[in-house]
């Protein structure tokens, strides 16, 4: 018997005109049904058929009062920057849990992009301090700019943005973007990386992420008090960075160290499963609290159920809206 499922496109995910809060509070929503224990969510797999790239599989199911789930085919190609080629691309399918007939097959890449970025605005909610002036941005790709709008509906008194990014033309094309976007803040284009972060409150790094990372940031460069948040693995900040916080934090223990253990990301000197504070699930679950004062570190890998959120979000605007093509099986 055929059955349809929703095709929604990068142009048609782009034309709902979600905003950051919106994906935010679903991603929070997905961290705290995680941290209740009313969530299936292996840790992603993965291939890498060529040096620093990988194909993750991301299945998951958030049950509770949201009993939703899908999964994620999504690649990461370094490489692909350089031959005018999008870093990350794959497909997101949303699920019917009752029946297990596919609902909706849309733009990963559009997914993963704002999802990320909205897990990072998640955990700046709960261990940001909210009078952060001035922010560090490390990578000035699509991650750099998603992550910068969710500190912006974190940190409402944001001065400046410090930027970074070896990239000819990134600093260009990022403050083009960005700019009116953070109209009252000033954007400040930094030749390298120990002058980007000094005295900054916050700092993200968005560097694509490698097999065998060159950790490029250390403790000595960053202030006291300092919120520290990874969206590359264990690419940038130095293992005296994460280790010497007793606050690490990342967004499932599971899978972070699950991937520890495979022996490849995290290895030398970053925490262990002794020293990890708590992951986001335990923290939106209200099990244990946040912390605003002293170093701050956190990883955060991306995990399926951001993916499910957002893309449940999306569907259900699209289908609100007539968005979309209707593609019959």
């Amino acid at each position: 018997m055929p059955f349809d499922v929703l095709w929604l496109s990068q142009a048609d995910l782009d034309s709902l005109g979600l905003g950051m809060p919106e994906i935010m509070n679903a991603v929070e929503q997905g961290f705290a049904c995680l941290g209740r224990g009313q969530a299936e969510m292996p840790a992603k797999i993965g291939i890498h058929p060529r040096e620093d790239c990988f194909i993750h599989a991301m299945p998951c199911w958030l049950g509770g009062d949201l009993d939703r789930c899908g999964i994620k085919c999504v690649s990461g190609y370094p490489p692909n920057q350089k031959k005018g080629l999008p870093y990350i691309t794959g497909v997101m399918v949303l699920i019917d849990p009752e029946t297990g007939l596919t609902r909706s097959v849309m733009d990963a890449g559009w997914v993963t992009a704002w999802r990320t970025g909205a897990a990072s605005g998640v955990y700046a909610k709960h261990f940001g301090n909210p009078a952060s002036e001035v922010v560090s941005v490390i990578g000035l790709g699509v991650q750099g700019r998603v992550n910068l709008l969710a500190f912006k509906e974190v940190f409402p008194k944001i001065k400046q943005v410090r930027c970074f990014d070896p990239v000819a033309g990134q600093p260009e094309r990022f403050l083009q973007d960005m700019q009116p976007r953070l109209p009252g803040a000033q954007f400040v284009v930094c030749d390298d990386v120990k002058s980007c972060v000094a005295d900054a409150d916050v700092v993200v790094t968005c560097t694509p992420i490698v097999e065998k990372p060159k950790r490029f940031l250390p403790r000595a460069w960053l202030k006291k008090d300092v919120l520290a948040v990874s969206v590359d693995y264990d690419s940038a900040f130095s293992e005296d960075v994460m280790a010497a916080t007793p606050c690490f934090v990342c967004d499932n223990a599971g899978q972070y160290l699950w991937t520890r253990d495979q022996g490849v990301y995290f290895q030398n000197g970053y925490p262990d499963k002794g020293q990890v504070y708590a992951d986001m699930g335990a923290i939106c679950a209200g099990d244990k609290p946040g912390v605003r004062q002293g170093l701050r570190g956190a990883v955060l890998m991306g995990i399926a159920s951001h993916d499910v959120m957002t893309a449940s979000l999306a569907y259900d605007l699209a289908k609100a809206k007539g968005l979309g093509t209707v593609v019959r099986l």
